[in-house]
């Protein structure tokens, strides 16, 4: 079901007075696995510090092109996270994914490991770092574009780690051939592509292999809650499309939604509080909130 945007104004706060205190740490978080010094974002809502309470946490990912800090710097709004961190007791993490890295774990490029670097090392050091509920019940994960494609990735080859996973406008098929991109956007992004997953069209295919698309028998074997959305206008729209048909003929429950918008932070900021108020609705049935 689609919600109207007035509903944001009901779950955001509903008074302009009402300040944000949450507080944003830079951490360094190494990957011994590639042997580089990487950084995450960490969102920690106001009521973290006078708290003895073990915190869920929401792993933010963002968009190939980006870096860590982006869910902070490039929202309209540069408050949206410590709004949401503030309002449901909720740690953010946003951590590190390079500009192309895919969140895979590259079988042509073995430098580039971001699924291990982020299924193992972040939420290794974030539950070493911070009060956190250590358990799946308590983990969620979401993220936009490659991030969205990391996200489902993610949770679906570790369902031992989330409860729950989303995506914002995410690359649902690696196979760019099915994007809505003209040929000048597909001679930019194909040496990157090119470089973590190899010649697309060689064998063995690493592009379907690791493509969220044709994980959907996994996917279901899993049971996880899934929240998908995707703008109208969005080149990715197809593939979220083709994603959200194999769940549904394979009767795997999830939310899905179309909305109005392309591939834009606009688009992002409106998305992100739906997501979240669907992962606190399932952290709430898991006895996993801070009241």
């Amino acid at each position: 079901m689609r919600l109207p945007r007035l509903f944001l104004s009901l779950i955001l706060p509903l008074t302009p007075l009402l300040a944000f205190s949450a507080k944003v740490d830079t951490l360094d978080v190494p990957s011994a696995a590639m042997k580089r010094n990487l950084r995450a974002a960490v969102v920690l809502p106001e009521s973290y510090a006078k708290s003895k309470a073990s915190y869920p946490v929401l792993y933010l990912l963002h968009g190939g092109g980006g870096q860590f800090s982006d869910w902070l710097k490039q929202t309209p709004d540069k408050m949206l996270l410590h709004k949401l961190a503030d309002q449901y007791n909720l740690i953010i993490v946003t951590p590190e994914g390079d500009r192309l890295g895919g969140y895979l774990d590259s079988p042509v490029q073995k430098d580039n490991l971001f699924e291990t670097y982020i299924a193992k090392e972040v939420v290794e050091k974030i539950d070493n770092t911070y009060r956190t509920i250590r358990d799946r019940k308590g983990r969620v994960i979401t993220g936009l574009s490659m991030g969205g494609h990391g996200a489902m990735y993610l949770a679906t080859r570790h369902p031992e780690l989330y409860c729950a996973a989303g995506t914002m406008s995410g690359v649902m098929d690696l196979n760019y051939k099915t994007w809505r991109i003209d040929p000048n956007f597909e001679t930019q992004i194909k040496p990157g592509f090119a470089r973590i997953l190899g010649t697309l069209g060689s064998t063995p295919d690493y592009y379907a292999a690791n493509s969220v698309v044709n994980m959907v028998d996994r996917i279901k074997a899993n049971g996880q809650k899934l929240i998908i959305d995707c703008g109208v206008d969005d080149f990715l729209i197809e593939p979220n499309r083709e994603l959200h048909r194999r769940l549904v003929y394979n009767r795997i429950d999830h939310d899905y939604t179309e909305r109005p918008g392309g591939h834009t932070w606009d688009y992002w900021q409106n998305s992100l509080p739906y997501h979240v108020l669907f992962f606190t609705n399932i952290l709430k049935a898991n006895g996993a909130v801070v009241q």
